[in-house]
C-alpha cells in the first residue's frame, strides 16, 4: 500500500485517523482531501492541521456553488423530507463528497480511500456506496469499524495523547456535521431523547424565544422549481442559500430535534439547524400547491418520500434516483412565481403566492354569483362516484349483512 486518499474534515475522527493509519499501516502516505461544501471557518485552520497531523498532502475543494446549485437545489424541488420532517443536510452533501474523493484518488494513483465514519451510523453506507458506483474497485479503510478507539472520549484522549487539536471536549463531545444547507448535532447528553437540548447548543439559529418580536415578511422568487430571487433581488444559488440562512436563523427558523430511524437498524436523536433550506422548501411547497394538477401533486408527495429514503440511504448513484428525478424536474416547469413568506419566533409559513402558471380561479371558487359553473353538475358527479358505495351497500342488504 502506498497512497490513502482520506476524507478529512479536521473534526475529532479525521484528526487522529491521520497519525492511527501511518501507526498501523507502515510506508503509506495519507493524502487528505477536504471537501469545501460550506464548513465555513471551520477549514481555516485545516491544510496545515493535516500535514502537521502527518499527511503528506491536503487538498482543498470548493465545492459549494456545486452543492447550492446542483445537490440542495435539487432537494428543495423533490419536497423530500426523511420520516417527514428531516431535510437531508448531510445526506445530500455526502454524494458529492464522495465524487471529489475519487477525483483525488484517479489523480494520486491511489487504491484505498478512508472515511471517519462510524460503524454505528449512515454515513459509512452513503461514503462507500457512492465510492463503488463511481470507482468500483477501490479499497475502503474505515477505522471505527477496527481500531481499539471505542467512543468518542477514546478519540479525546488518543488525539491529547498525539498533540493533536481537537474542537470538542469531554464536556461538550457533540458530533457535527456542518454545510451551508445545515448543521447537524449528536451525541453527549442528546443520546437520551428525555433531555432537553442545553441552551446554547444552537450554533446557526437564534432561539425562537430570543427571535425578534417583530414578523419579517420575505418574497421568494422561483424559476422551474428553482429559487432565483429574495424580495426582487437575484442572486446566484450559493448567495442565495446564505441569504436565506441568515434571514431565516435570525428570526430562530429552522431549528428540528428528531428521533429518526438510521439505515442500519437503531433510532437516533439529533438537533438539525436548517434555517435556509427550511424558509425555501416551506415557500416551494407552497408555489407547487397553485401551479400542479390534484393527480401529480399527490403523485409527487409519494415519489417525495421514496426519494427522501434513497438519499438517506445512500443511493444518489442510482438509476432509480435518477428516474425519479427526471420525473420531479418535469413537475417543475410550471413552477414559477414568487411566495411571500412570514417569519416570526421560529414559525415560517405563506401569506400569499402568484404565478403565471396558476390553475386556481377565483371565479370558479368564489361563495358569490358566478356564471361558470352549474352546481346542479354536482348531482351528477356524486351518484356516478358513489355508485360503487351504492351497490355494495345493496349487496349486503340482500345477503343480510349489517351496515352499522
Amino acid at each position: 500500500m502506498t497512497k490513502i486518499v482520506l476524507a478529512y474534515s479536521g473534526g475529532l475522527d479525521t484528526s487522529v485517523i491521520i497519525p492511527w493509519l501511518k501507526e498501523n499501516y507502515e510506508g503509506c502516505e495519507v493524502i487528505a482531501t477536504c471537501v469545501d461544501v460550506g464548513q465555513g471557518d471551520e477549514l481555516d485552520i485545516v491544510y496545515d492541521k493535516a500535514i502537521k497531523s502527518g499527511a503528506s498532502k491536503c487538498y482543498i475543494v470548493d465545492a459549494k456553488e456545486e452543492f447550492a446549485k446542483d445537490y440542495v437545489w435539487t432537494m428543495i424541488k423533490s419536497g423530500a423530507k426523511y420520516e417527514g420532517k428531516y431535510l437531508l443536510g448531510t445526506s445530500a452533501a455526502r454524494p458529492l463528497i464522495s465524487k471529489e474523493l475519487v477525483k483525488v484518488a484517479m489523480k494520486e494513483n491511489a487504491d484505498y480511500i478512508c472515511h471517519g465514519a462510524t460503524g454505528k451510523g449512515n454515513d459509512q453506507v452513503r461514503f462507500e456506496l457512492s465510492i463503488k458506483a463511481l470507482r468500483p474497485d477501490t479499497k475502503i479503510i474505515a477505522p471505527w469499524r477496527v481500531w481499539d478507539i471505542k467512543s468518542r472520549e477514546d478519540a479525546i484522549d488518543y488525539a491529547n495523547a498525539h498533540g493533536i487539536e481537537v474542537p470538542v471536549t469531554k464536556k461538550r463531545p457533540y458530533s457535527m456535521d456542518r454545510n451551508v444547507f445545515h448543521l447537524s448535532h449528536e451525541g453527549g447528553d442528546l443520546e437520551n431523547p428525555a433531555n432537553q437540548p442545553i441552551d446554547d447548543l444552537c450554533l446557526i439559529c437564534t432561539n425562537p424565544e430570543n427571535a425578534p418580536n417583530v414578523a419579517e415578511y420575505v418574497t421568494i422568487s422561483f424559476e422551474k422549481g428553482n429559487p432565483v430571487a429574495i424580495n426582487g433581488e437575484k442572486m446566484e444559488p450559493l448567495a442565495l442559500l446564505e441569504k436565506a440562512n441568515e434571514i431565516a436563523a435570525k428570526n430562530g427558523v429552522g431549528i428540528l430535534d428528531i428521533v429518526e430511524n438510521r439505515l442500519v437498524g437503531m433510532k437516533s436523536r439529533g438537533v438539525y439547524e436548517t434555517p435556509g433550506g427550511t424558509l425555501l422548501m416551506e415557500a416551494h411547497t407552497v408555489l407547487e400547491s397553485l401551479v400542479l394538477d390534484r393527480a401529480t401533486m399527490s403523485y409527487k408527495n409519494q415519489v417525495a418520500i421514496k426519494y427522501s429514503e434513497l438519499v438517506y440511504d445512500g443511493m444518489w448513484y442510482t438509476p432509480l434516483r435518477e428516474a425519479l428525478n427526471a420525473f420531479i424536474e418535469s413537475t417543475q416547469q410550471t413552477c414559477t412565481g414568487d411566495v411571500k413568506m412570514k417569519l416570526y419566533k421560529g414559525n415560517c409559513y405563506s401569506v400569499g403566492v402568484e404565478s403565471p402558471y396558476s390553475l386556481y380561479s377565483e371565479e370558479l371558487v368564489t361563495f358569490g354569483e358566478d356564471n361558470v359553473y352549474n352546481q346542479m353538475d354536482a348531482e351528477g358527479f356524486i351518484n356516478l362516484f358513489g355508485l360503487p358505495l351504492k351497490m355494495n351497500a345493496k349487496m349486503k342488504i340482500k345477503n343480510g349483512i349489517d351496515l352499522f
